[in-house]
């Protein structure tokens, strides 16, 4: 699983004109979905995303996460984060889940999310959106998760 996270002071999603997620200040995280991808993942990813020190404490330090602060997420679906662009002018997505399982891994995201988080919103799985988004910092990282390979 690959998440895309921004830290931003509000963030919104937008689908045929109707705003359908907007959040203030916290993450926005871009969400991917990858073939070999199972619950594990998923888990993982939502520990890792809630948590992750990105936010200034006291001295100005990123030593605080999202929980920590109680602020808010934003999570868009996003299967092009798992393109191959190592060759050619033209992405190929083969590391990116079928949509039905990309869909279903990231609606376990959502719930896991909203379990531990009370303030989570989303975007639309296979809908066009746009995204729009003031980013504080600007802070932006690239988080993965992998499920474990046989040797």
């Amino acid at each position: 699983m690959i998440a895309l996270i921004q830290r931003v002071n509000e963030a919104s999603v937008t689908v045929d004109g109707d705003v359908i997620g907007k959040i203030g200040r916290g993450l926005l995280a871009f969400i991917a979905v990858q073939p070999d991808d199972g619950a594990e993942q998923v888990t993982r990813m939502v520990e890792r995303i809630l948590t992750y020190r990105v936010f200034p404490d006291a001295e100005e330090r990123m030593n605080q996460s999202l929980k920590d602060q109680n602020l808010e997420l934003l999570a868009v679906p996003q299967f092009t984060l798992a393109a191959d662009t190592r060759k050619g002018t033209r992405p190929s997505f083969t590391r990116a889940a079928p949509p039905e399982k990309g869909r279903e891994f990231f609606d376990m995201f959502l719930r896991e999310c909203a379990a531990r988080l009370p303030a989570i919103a989303s975007g639309q799985f296979g809908a066009n959106m746009q995204v729009s988004l003031v980013n504080d910092g600007p802070v932006t990282f690239w988080l993965e998760t992998r499920a474990a390979t046989a040797n």
